[in-house]
């Protein structure tokens, strides 16, 4: 998919996470994922709540094995690897959760939420080194020593947040799934932690796996975006390409949606998605977008649109743009 020599630092091979349900269902959460991410980028995985794309992260971290397909870290082929095997790359993988309290113990202090990673993988040779460690991480999120003594209930859910990012840090990983990790939180507050999750990767030199379902959020922090409907991406490019020049009836959408602060656009009629959104079990054949798809032929119903690059660094699965 990428012309560049460089080992990605995560790549997927039609990768697959089907779950089954009573009576043989299967349900199909994620559905032949094809991406790459180089060291220092992040890519952004949007689409709607139920598309799949929190599942991914979660797959491409193996906390959820995956149904088929391929995960590679650094080069190795990490989908078969054992608990045993993956709790050497932990180091390297991690997540920051979307909800800054659930995901926080809350009999546990600010100081020892964070030590805590350090303290499992023996990092350090005594309590000491680690909870001074643990300090330096505090500074490091913008998180002030005075609450190292504190519990989550004590706090504001953007220095949750950080207690969150800064446990993430803590084993010094490469990669890092952010998985909607301000979707929670108040506007102005949002902001501080994009920023900060922005200087930390250039400072740190992280990659990021950007899951959210808002498209002003991922435009600030990604370098490439991938758009997920129903378990599979419908389209993949740069930032600023698919900003300028989206391809895939869906993109289009979900970027008509997003709110303009223009008051010459009052009163115009806004362009929605049309239908239901299609069941994601024992899908059949055709594009999953079809049934909400002002565009739609008898070819979508019919068979599954190939996933093409159709300009250099921009994939889209659809027979409009790409006839096949």
């Amino acid at each position: 998919m990428s012309s560049e020599t460089r080992v990605p630092v995560v790549k997927t091979v039609d990768l697959k996470k089907h779950f089954k349900l009573k009576g043989g269902a299967l349900l199909h959460a994620v559905d032949g994922i094809n991406m790459e991410i180089f060291e220092g980028e992040t890519l952004g995985v949007v689409g709607e709540s139920g598309c799949g794309k929190s599942t991914l992260g979660r797959t491409i971290l193996k906390l959820i094995e995956p149904t088929s397909g391929k995960i590679y870290f650094k080069g190795e082929d990490i989908t078969n690897y054992s608990v045993r095997q993956m709790r050497r790359l932990r180091q390297e993988m991690q997540i920051i959760f979307q909800d800054p309290y659930a995901c926080l113990d809350a009999r546990m202090s600010v100081i020892d939420i964070i030590a805590e990673y350090m303290f499992v993988h023996r990092l350090y040779k005594s309590k000491a080194e680690t909870y001074a460690r643990a300090a330096e991480l505090m500074d490091q999120v913008g998180l002030a020593r005075r609450y190292a003594n504190s519990y989550p209930h004590e706090l504001d859910g953007g220095r949750r947040q950080r207690i969150g990012i800064a446990r993430a840090l803590s084993l010094g990983p490469k990669m890092i799934v952010c998985d909607e990790p301000v979707s929670a939180l108040d506007v102005s507050i949002q902001a501080q932690i994009l920023n900060l999750l922005m200087d930390l990767q250039d400072e740190l030199k992280l990659t990021y796996i950007f899951v959210t379902h808002d498209l002003s959020v991922v435009k600030h922090i990604s370098n490439k975006i991938m758009v997920m409907y129903l378990g599979q991406c419908v389209e993949l490019a740069d930032s600023d390409e698919l900003f300028q020049k989206p391809l895939h009836p869906y993109t289009k959408a979900l970027l008509a949606a997003i709110p303009k602060p223009d008051i010459t656009l009052r009163g115009k009629e806004q362009k929605l998605i049309r239908g239901e959104v299609s069941s994601p079990i024992n899908v059949k054949p055709g594009c999953r977008f079809a049934a909400r798809c002002e565009h739609c032929t008898e070819a979508c119903h019919s068979k599954d649109p190939e996933f093409v690059e159709v300009e250099p660094n921009h994939f889209v699965s659809c027979f409009l743009v790409n006839g096949r």
